[in-house]
């Protein structure tokens, strides 16, 4: 055997080993998340990441957390605890599960349980007042509480619009056809009026008891010092109760014609994204408009088409093929969710998924985490761990796939949600049924550049989309 045939065998042995050694690398990196137990806690200070500047952009400032304005001030607030949010979050699902089976519902009016977790700062009016305001993708009608309070109004952190300090704003008529929008976005048929203007009357019940009511109006909506919209319809609240936090209302961004995305169609083509932080200490952002940050970053942008819901012009619906974790793919049958549909919520915090389909998840999840000491279940989340003296937790990586052929991996920190290091948790949860819709809540979309192109039909992902 020659010299020359030797060498050549034995670097052929070499590279091949280099070769398995590197894939076998790449494919731990694929599969896990290496997370620092401190990256899953907030910080007692807020963080404001420094990305590329984005024209008409807003900062999603947590509703509760360093970063959050709405209780400071010394105005008396009591901080929900995380039994508190999933309760809450409980019965938001509950009442869409409700509003999309049933065609019997109770005869109240409303689309949401207002429980929004994340807020933000619009000005309204002219000269324009500075307002707090939770964004919902669940919710159409944008309203705020305003002065004078025909009852007593919840305490916000800003103070309550006043419109007849505005000279932008005006009533709309009872009698007039944008009076009829109210049907179809808030359930009240027929629109009511007041018997004394004559004005057009609006009413919010939520799933939770919350309410608004107040004159449906038109005044100019200021998102940015650029970017203003003049003759917006919106609630002006002058009776309302309920679970809103310090916000002074809801930027509603669903489908429907009277909500924001849809009232802006002109001057944003329909387009809005958004990066919803990590932690509670971290600011994410709400951008509206085809902006250059998400063109440019279009290779890495994945978009699946949106899927319509029969039962709601409100919802943004999607359609999931498939769940893998760790490079896995789930034995699961793509049937199960096409049976109930599935739809992408902004304001929901847990995601719903089919039992059958959890219960899969939830074996593959306590099998990958086998090695890390078992907790007890916290509230709807019963695949929790105890991560005490730990620096860093290997996570499985968990993707959806959803139609089109597109593949969305999570951020580390959209598979876990932490209670505290002694109980960090699968952030999923099952729903009552398999015919049930399928939720995707918004601890799932953390970290993710989140595009919803309406008006192309499609909606996009994207990591990192903080940054």
């Amino acid at each position: 055997m020659s010299h020359f045939f030797i060498v050549s065998l034995v670097t052929l042995f070499f590279l091949c080993f280099l070769e398995k050694r590197f894939a076998n690398e790449t494919t731990w990196e694929e599969r896990y998340h290496l997370v620092s137990i401190s990256s899953l806690l907030p910080s007692s200070s807020c963080s404001f990441t420094k990305g590329p500047k984005r024209k008409a952009s807003l900062d999603v400032v947590p509703k509760h957390g360093p970063c959050s304005q709405l209780n400071n001030n010394g105005k008396a607030s009591i901080l929900p605890t995380h039994s508190d949010i999933l309760s809450l979050d409980k019965e938001r699902v509950n009442y869409i599960h409700s509003k999309l089976s049933s065609d019997n519902l109770p005869a109240i009016y409303g689309n949401l349980i207002g429980t929004g977790n994340y807020f933000v700062v619009v000005g309204l009016g002219t000269p324009k007042r500075n307002l707090s305001l939770v964004f919902d993708t669940g919710s159409d009608l944008t309203w705020t509480q305003c002065q004078p309070c025909a009852r007593p109004c919840y305490t916000q952190q800003d103070e309550i619009f006043d419109p007849s300090k505005s000279t932008s704003y005006c009533n709309i008529s009872c009698t007039s056809s944008d009076c009829t929008q109210l049907i179809s976005s808030t359930g009240m048929d027929p629109p009511t009026c007041y018997p004394l203007t004559k004005a057009c009357k609006y009413g919010m019940v939520y799933g939770d008891g919350s309410f608004s009511e107040g004159y449906f109006s038109r005044e100019r909506l200021t998102v940015t010092p650029t970017d203003a919209i003049d003759g917006f319809f919106l609630g002006c609240g002058e009776n309302n109760q309920g679970l809103f936090g310090m916000s002074a209302g809801i930027l509603g961004l669903g489908r429907h014609p009277i909500s924001f995305v849809q009232q802006t169609a002109k001057k944003y083509n329909k387009i809005f994204s958004y990066c919803l932080p990590s932690t509670s200490s971290v600011v994410g952002h709400l951008t509206f408009g085809a902006t250059d940050n998400y063109k440019v970053a279009n290779n890495t942008v994945k978009y699946t088409p949106l899927s319509t819901i029969s039962r709601s012009n409100s919802f943004y619906g999607l359609d999931i093929v498939g769940i893998s974790i760790a490079k896995t793919k789930l034995s699961i049958s793509s049937s199960i969710f096409s049976s109930g549909g599935a739809i992408i919520d902004s304001g929901t915090v847990i995601t719903r998924l089919p039992p059958s389909t959890y219960a899969s998840l939830r074996n593959a999840f306590r099998k990958e985490m086998a090695k890390y000491p078992a907790a007890s279940g916290f509230s709807i989340l019963d695949t929790c761990y105890d991560l005490r003296g730990r620096n860093n937790v290997v996570v499985p990586k968990i993707s959806f796939v959803f139609g089109g052929g597109v593949t969305v991996e999570l951020g580390a920190h959209g598979v876990l949600f932490t209670v505290s290091s002694r109980q960090v948790c699968l952030a999923f949860a099952a729903n009552r049924d398999d015919s049930d819709i399928t939720i995707f809540g918004n601890v799932q979309q953390r970290t993710l550049e989140v595009v919803y192109d309406v008006g192309g039909g499609k909606i996009g992902f994207g990591p990192n989309g903080c940054k």
